[in-house]
């Protein structure tokens, strides 16, 4: 787990940091650095998705994923999270900013846990102990988590809980994660993350529209089974 401990490093590094900084911006500024960030994720979303070699893998999942997701609450969840972890560290006074910490920290969580260097390197990192990707996710999230920090405030530090749980539970599980997940199985399953960054972009960047975007976390693994099944009927 030592990419997963410096990835959670760099992003309370790069959170300090923006946070600093952050209070002697202009609001103006801020929704404009606010908006590119938006922009750049969506962007990399699509690119993300582009990757998809069967569409309809991607469709489905999202489907099953997100009705998984919200039998089991897991959009209430996070936000419960982030509103206990306010409640407790925050130090907030009013709702506007209690509002801006939980989409600090869902937005943050949510970024930082969707990608193909997430999983690739966290099973690197638990199978064999080469953390090299974890290092360079855990410089690119340093850069995003001061940025996002900046706008958002003091919620993003507080996505280490999810990092920590998400990528360290599968550096844990690496050895049985890397005999069953098959290249396939990862570029569909980067698809599927590239659409979450889309909602996410859309969401919580941009304010286009409000998605539940967390309740569609379960097609990240949903993905990956339907290509298991589709495998066994060549």
């Amino acid at each position: 787990m030592t990419g997963t401990i410096i990835n959670i490093a760099t992003i309370l590094l790069g959170s300090a940091i923006g946070i600093f900084f952050g209070s002697r911006l202009p609001d103006r500024l801020k929704n404009t650095v606010t908006a590119g960030l938006g922009l750049f994720t969506l962007v990399i979303g699509i690119a993300m998705f582009l990757e998809s070699e069967e569409a309809l893998i991607v469709l489905g999942g999202l489907l099953i994923g997100a009705v998984l997701g919200e039998w089991w609450k897991i959009e209430e969840g996070l936000e419960s999270l982030g509103v206990l972890l306010e409640a407790r560290f925050g130090g907030v006074s009013n709702a506007e900013e209690s509002d801006r910490f939980v989409r600090g920290f869902l937005t943050a969580s949510l970024l930082f846990c969707i990608g193909p260097m997430t999983i690739l390197g966290s099973i690197q990192d638990g199978l064999s102990g080469n953390y090299e990707l974890l290092a360079v996710k855990s410089v690119l999230d340093g850069f995003a988590s001061l940025a996002f920090a900046s706008t958002l405030g003091v919620g993003v530090a507080f996505s280490v809980i999810v990092v920590l749980v998400f990528q360290g539970g599968i550096s844990l599980l690496a050895a049985q994660l890397s005999s069953f997940i098959t290249e396939p199985m990862m570029i569909e399953m980067t698809a599927v993350g590239g659409v979450i960054l889309v909602g996410l972009a859309l969401s919580s960047l941009l304010e286009i529209k409000k998605i539940r975007v967390g309740s569609f976390l379960p097609a990240l693994a949903v993905s990956p089974f339907i290509v298991w099944v589709l495998s066994l009927f060549p």
